[in-house]
């Protein structure tokens, strides 16, 4: 292997803040790191460092000969009415075939490259900044934060590349899930020091809390040693006959040395008041249409939200994830249809970019006081704002110093003490950290009420979402199964080329290639989605079952390693058969129903 680049003993600090406190490292050109590290460790910082943006306050970067390193530009590079294909010459003087043959890989095709790069939307844009960089013929890729504001097809088929990409690549996320698709090995910047790890991000993360647990059980046994020790000495030291094994043991407590345990940095734990719980029907939708005077985006929705379920808007950027949560929130009119909320129904609503719109001169409590329900009590706001990292002094800051992490945190927590039982969420992880947003996920998984949301992450929307409606094409599909098998579906589609329609089209999808669908009544599309409520509901009960059988098959499993003779493996084995001949029809049934939902 070949150092690309080597980071040597790397100092470097803003005023009182260090970022690099003798972090060291080397990259070689067949690494795929993932660098990973809380808002504000520096990782930014080093970044610039390696392209050369900043100069290191101690220390040396070593750079090797034949280093060519791409990276992923955030400002946009085109010139006005350049089309993507005249970009791509342009940027990197390969031949026209050449260009098409790599945009290809990002489906840039056809009419596309004569599109004019300015009327794509950010995450098109970002697929033909994609092509340039992978033109330029790099060794080292660094990318920081690439799936910022990115859909799902995008950040699949950006995957797709960094995965057949045949160098090295540096990967700076808050995504979870993208960091453990794409790169084999973990690299943490914390407390001005680099770590490198041989494993992706969550068997490293495993490793540290494994780690952390065993220096804490071997430190209290060090305790318990040490105590041990000094009561002996001091029972001993003051007779004769004693006094040398007590300063035996005094040198051999000396020797005695706690490993040291990080300190937990300051977290956020959310926790959402308690609301009240509501059965029946949230949202309901009926032949809704949903656009701008304009601009239809979204026809024939038919919808139906159950109180106490977590429901993800999906679908690529452009679609209508928003205009639709701004169409229930009645931020938009109705174009047709009817929407109607359940009686009783508190609607709390996080908007993209809300924190923009906050008062500069209220402070955090002041803020607060205004958002929370009239029976809160302030010593409540004060320990809801210290969960979300305003402690002491912090409650008393004007909003106007606050920078946007810190007001998407207070608008967060302004929701929360509204007690809605309703929360409408438009990308409510952005700006916050990974632990932020894995508070947020746990707090909203424990909550009673109905959430709505929309999100980028993927680890953030399998953990809340317990079902899924696709804004695509025009039309609103809802999925009431998992996030998982949603996501499933569509690398199947990415896989198998089944989307290959040009960027901007509102064709609706056909029943099948080559025939296009009939117009479909309203009674039958109330029809359909009665049925789909329906499978959902029954096909979550089979999988609760399933679950629960295939925990006691687990369970009987291990316990056939311990068995201590032929009589209790023989009982063993019997109740492991008896769990099987329960699966085998739930898992059919479980298929069938699948089947169904599929057709429908």
């Amino acid at each position: 292997m070949t150092t690309l680049i080597d980071l040597r003993d790397a100092h470097k600090r803003y005023g009182e803040q260090v970022l690099l406190d003798g972090a060291t490292v080397a990259i070689s050109n067949k690494h795929k790191v993932g660098l990973i590290g809380r808002n504000g460790a520096g990782k930014s910082t080093l970044c610039r460092v390696l392209l050369g943006e900043e100069e290191l306050d101690a220390g040396d970067v070593v750079f090797h000969p034949d280093l060519r390193m791409g990276y992923l530009r955030q400002h946009d590079p085109f010139e006005p009415g350049e089309t993507v294909l005249d970009f791509l010459m342009r940027d990197t003087g390969q031949a026209d075939w050449r260009c098409g043959e790599v945009a290809g890989r990002f489906e840039l095709k056809g009419p596309q490259l004569d599109t004019p790069v300015a009327t794509l939307s950010g995450g098109w844009q970002t697929r033909v900044k994609l092509a340039a960089l992978l033109l330029h013929d790099p060794n080292l890729l660094l990318l920081d934060e690439p799936t910022n504001f990115l859909d799902l097809r995008t950040q699949l088929l950006l995957e797709e590349f960094l995965r057949e990409f045949r160098a090295a690549c540096l990967v700076v996320s808050h995504d979870r899930t993208f960091l453990k698709a794409t790169c084999s090995r973990t690299l943490e910047l914390a407390r001005g020091r680099l770590t490198m790890f041989s494993g992706d991000v969550d068997v490293y993360l495993e490793h540290q809390e494994q780690r952390r647990e065993h220096d804490q059980r071997a430190n209290a046994a060090m305790l318990a040693k040490r105590k041990q020790l000094e009561r002996f000495i001091v029972e001993n030291r003051a007779n004769a006959n004693t006094a040398s094994q007590a300063r035996s043991k005094a040198k051999q407590l000396e020797r005695l040395e706690l490993q040291e345990i990080e300190t937990d940095e300051a977290t956020v734990t959310i926790r959402i008041p308690e609301v009240d719980i509501r059965q029946g029907t949230a949202l309901r939708c009926s032949n809704l249409t949903i656009g701008y005077p304009d601009h239809q985006v979204a026809s024939g929705i038919e919808l139906e939200v159950e109180h106490g379920t977590r429901t993800a808007i999906v679908g690529d950027n452009g679609q209508g994830k928003t205009t639709f949560l701004r169409t229930i929130t009645n931020s938009l009119p109705t174009q047709q249809g009817t929407l109607r909320w359940g009686y009783g129904c508190s609607t709390g609503v996080y908007a993209q970019h809300v924190y923009r719109s906050l008062t500069d001169n209220s402070t955090v409590l002041e803020y607060l006081q205004h958002q929370a329900a009239s029976e809160i009590k302030t010593q409540t706001i004060l320990n809801l704002a210290g969960c979300f990292l305003f402690r002491g002094g912090d409650v008393d800051k004007p909003v106007s110093v606050l920078s946007g992490g810190e007001r998407a945190r207070l608008c967060l927590a302004g929701l929360l003490l509204g007690r809605h039982n309703v929360l409408v969420l438009d990308e409510p992880g952005n700006h916050l950290d990974v632990e932020s947003v894995e508070a947020l996920a746990t707090a909203l998984c424990g909550y009673a009420g109905t959430v709505i949301f929309t999100s980028h992450d993927r680890h953030f929307l399998g953990r809340v979402a317990t079902g899924v409606v696709e804004v695509r094409d025009g039309r609103i599909a809802s999925y009431p199964s998992s996030y998982d098998d949603y996501l499933y579906r569509v690398n199947q589609e990415i896989e198998e080329g089944s989307r290959n329609r040009t960027h901007g089209s509102t064709r609706p999808r056909s029943a099948s290639a080559g025939e296009s669908r009939e117009p479909e009544s309203r009674e039958a599309r109330k029809a359909r989605a009665r049925r789909q409520h329906q499978l959902g509901k029954e096909i979550a009960s089979l999988e609760r079952k399933i679950a629960k059988h295939e925990q006691r098959r687990a369970e009987f499993e291990a316990q056939l390693t311990t068995a201590a003779s032929a009589a209790e493996v023989q009982r063993i084995q019997s109740a492991l058969a008896a769990v099987q001949e329960k699966l085998e029809p739930l898992e059919q049934d479980w298929l069938k129903l699948q089947e169904e939902q599929e057709q429908l």
